[in-house]
């Protein structure tokens, strides 16, 4: 299965990264290829599971997801992006890239029974040019705010 983008870990790894200067030069473009989404086979049903937006929370700090139907997107902190590679029997797992402060990483979720809430850890794979960064990761929490079906938003059920 092609990986796909995911990046709500990025904006926990964003998070750690707030050390950086502001005035450091912008790091190269990571290398992440586009999400190719006709490769990920989720029955029509479970699309609207990943569809929409999320809140991303940890540490008191609350980052909104924008997901489409393939569980990938991005989120403003760090000019992060997400993807989705795995998502099956309530486990959710992917990978996230941030390009303002040159990080990867992956994750892993736990999802509700209804879908609606899950508990995750992040790691990093790469911190600018280490590739095989000893830096810890975390733990977070996800939450479903609005679903998206056939392009239009709908109420997550609670």
């Amino acid at each position: 299965m092609k990986q796909y983008r995911w990046s709500f870990l990025a904006v926990v790894l964003g998070l750690l990264s707030l050390q950086a200067c502001s005035h450091a030069p912008r790091p190269q473009e990571t290398a992440w290829s586009e999400p190719v989404t006709d490769e990920i086979s989720l029955h029509r049903g479970e699309h609207a599971v990943l569809a929409g937006e999320w809140e991303y929370e940890e540490g008191g700090m609350v980052v909104p997801l924008r997901l489409d139907r393939f569980g990938n997107g991005s989120y403003d902190f760090k000019d992060g992006r997400f993807r989705t590679d795995l998502f099956a029997d309530h486990r959710w797992a992917g990978g996230w890239a941030q390009r303002e402060n040159d990080r990867e990483g992956g994750f892993e979720i736990t999802l509700s029974p209804d879908y609606s809430e899950g508990e995750g850890r992040w790691w990093y794979t790469r911190i600018e040019g280490d590739r095989a960064p000893t830096k810890a990761g975390g733990r977070f929490h996800v939450m479903k705010v609005q679903s998206i079906v056939d392009n239009q938003p709908w109420p997550a059920a609670h």
